[in-house]
């Protein structure tokens, strides 16, 4: 994807007839097809400094027998600005129409990759998308934390945030030790999320077989390719309810023992 100022950013739609091409990888149901401009691309890719706009063209194929109308937009991206040259487009009939479009880096944009797509759309809700990856140039830092760990019934819960400048794919590994050693050891294992930069992330682990009495110190251990290793702790009590009343109880059967024999103790004494 070349650089382009936005002044220069195209606004103009090419038609081509007739249509001599194949269709497109991102093809639908209904025929038609969406696609990099220029052939040979299975999705975009741009990269440039923060404050720069950047420029590439989707080709949708329209090789029916009727007009297409199509509604583009961009997704993802982390809110980075997707501008069209046409939101919506009229393809005739075995046609390829080009729709250039921008995306904006602002100037404070921190450096990394972020991840979207080309999302295109018929009157009928038939969809194609394309993948599309920008990346912003700077140094690349990995760097995460996991924070407010915290048992919760039968899960412990936390949240992880990405507090660096390129895409993680964290691995978590738990531990659990009690007042007699430890009740969980699970081993690190991948987790099915992508974390871009600055993203938090609210996650839990199911804990079904914890303790119904002890005292245990929680330990979450996150790592990922580049970063430094981050940890993560709380405390918990498990205190079975049955056991706690009926220790509650024979404290208040106690308690009223020992004022019967203090009022016998005095009666005694008045007595005398």
């Amino acid at each position: 994807m070349p650089y382009a100022c936005a002044a220069r950013a195209a606004r103009t739609l090419l038609l081509t007839l007739p249509l001599l091409v194949a269709a497109a990888p991102g093809a639908t149901a209904g025929g038609w097809s969406a696609a990099p401009s220029g052939g040979g691309r299975p999705s975009f890719y741009a990269e440039g400094a923060p404050g720069t706009v950047l420029q590439d063209t989707v080709a949708v194929t329209n090789p029916g027998t009727r007009p297409l109308t199509v509604r583009l937009r961009g997704t993802g991206l982390g809110g980075l600005p997707v501008t069209f040259a046409r939101a919506a487009v009229r393809v005739p009939a075995r046609t390829r129409a080009e729709v250039p479009f921008t995306v904006t880096l602002p100037a404070d944009t921190p450096p990394g990759d972020r991840s979207g797509a080309i999302a295109v759309q018929d009157s009928t809700g038939r969809r194609v998308t394309v993948p599309l990856l920008v990346r912003a140039d700077g140094p690349r830092l990995p760097a995460l934390t996991v924070e407010h760990v915290a048992v919760r019934g039968d899960r412990i819960t936390y949240e992880l945030v990405n507090r660096g400048t390129t895409d993680l794919v964290p691995r978590l590994a738990v531990r659990a030790d009690g007042v007699l050693g430890t009740v969980l050891d699970r081993a690190p294992r991948t987790l099915p999320v992508r974390l871009p930069p600055g993203r938090r992330l609210r996650l839990d682990e199911p804990w079904p077989d914890r303790p119904a009495l002890d005292a245990v110190t929680v330990r979450l251990t996150v790592t990922a390719p580049g970063a430094a290793r981050a940890t993560g702790r709380t405390r918990a009590r498990f205190v079975p309810w049955s056991a706690a009343g009926a220790g509650a109880g024979a404290l208040s059967v106690g308690a009223g023992a020992l004022a019967v024999v203090r009022r016998r103790r005095r009666a005694r004494g008045a007595g005398t």
